[in-house]
């Protein structure tokens, strides 16, 4: 189903922009990611009206990015430069399977180095979603921004987006990571995670006694790898399967899947119909699909 087009930005994100250093064989290829952008041109694709709001060193990474930033199509594009700090680098090697292992080289590097005065909220006037990314939260700043994003996306009325991306290279412990991103996941309109990642936070074994531990504030989605994904709303809940691919890599597969629901919630949002059940089912298989499309790829987008 296409998605209608509007000439506002509807949805806006905020978070990390990065390299994506994939590696085969040994070898390390740059190209442009970071779950927010990559969710961001999910979306673009979709038919929605996206704009991104992120940071990047002026090095080498950071110029590799601002020279590709034109391709993927954005509606607005606003990427800071700190002439300090550098871009960060995330190491993505693969299996055989096409499962990754990430290491990210970020220590004290651009992305997370954003203020709330970055962000020109006045430039969005019909706003219907902020997604904000979460690799910030791994630093104080970054989860004092993030706090200061949700409470000016909430005094307008816009609905908030979290994707939770766990990366546990950057807590000391699952349980202090799950502290952190507690309040946040609590906050949002929208939820995503990855059953294995439901699972975990929850300390629960069964989706549905995890999505009832966990609960969410207005819709929830879990993606479950290759047999498909779920839809959580306070009417009720539905699985929505998958077609089999050839996976080649996953980086990203979450992301467009994520990019091409909120496309689906904007478009419902601009026809005035209130997500739920029954009209989210044929979004998710949408999003399914950009999934699938994306881990039978190499690279994130």
């Amino acid at each position: 189903m296409p998605f209608v087009k509007n000439k506002e930005i509807m949805i806006l994100s905020v978070g990390e922009i990065l390299v994506d250093m994939m590696g085969h064989k040994n070898t390390y290829t740059m190209h442009v990611g970071g779950a927010p952008f990559n969710v961001a041109v999910g979306a673009k694709r979709c038919g929605a009206t996206v704009a991104f709001v992120g940071k990047v060193g002026d090095d080498v990474p950071g110029k590799f990015i601002q020279a590709n930033l034109d391709s993927f199509g954005l509606d607005r594009v606003d990427v800071k430069v700190d002439k300090v700090r550098n871009t960060t680098l995330a190491f993505v090697a693969h299996d055989e399977s096409g499962e990754r292992d990430f290491a990210f080289f970020r220590h004290d590097t651009a992305d997370y180095q954003l203020t709330i005065d970055d962000v020109d909220f006045d430039g969005y006037p019909s706003l219907n979603i902020l997604h904000v990314g979460t690799l910030m939260l791994s630093e104080e700043c970054g989860r004092s921004f993030a706090t200061q994003l949700i409470d000016k996306a909430e005094s307008r009325g816009v609905k908030v987006s979290i994707d939770a991306n766990f990366r546990d290279d950057l807590y000391d412990s699952k349980a202090s990571r799950n502290a952190i991103f507690k309040p946040y996941l609590e906050r949002a309109d929208i939820l995503k995670l990855s059953a294995d990642e439901l699972m975990e936070f929850t300390g629960e074994s069964d989706i549905f006694d995890a999505v009832k531990k966990l609960g969410f504030k207005d819709l929830l989605f879990v993606t479950d790898g290759a047999n498909g994904s779920y839809v959580f709303t306070k009417d009720g809940s539905a699985f929505v399967p998958t077609e089999k691919t050839s996976v080649v890599d996953t980086t990203g597969a979450g992301d467009a899947y994520y990019g091409a629901i909120l496309a689906g919630v904007d478009h419902l949002i601009l026809n005035n119909e209130c997500p739920d059940t029954i009209n989210l089912i044929p979004i998710a298989e949408i999003a399914n699909s950009k999934g699938a499309e994306t881990a039978s790829k190499l690279g994130a987008i």
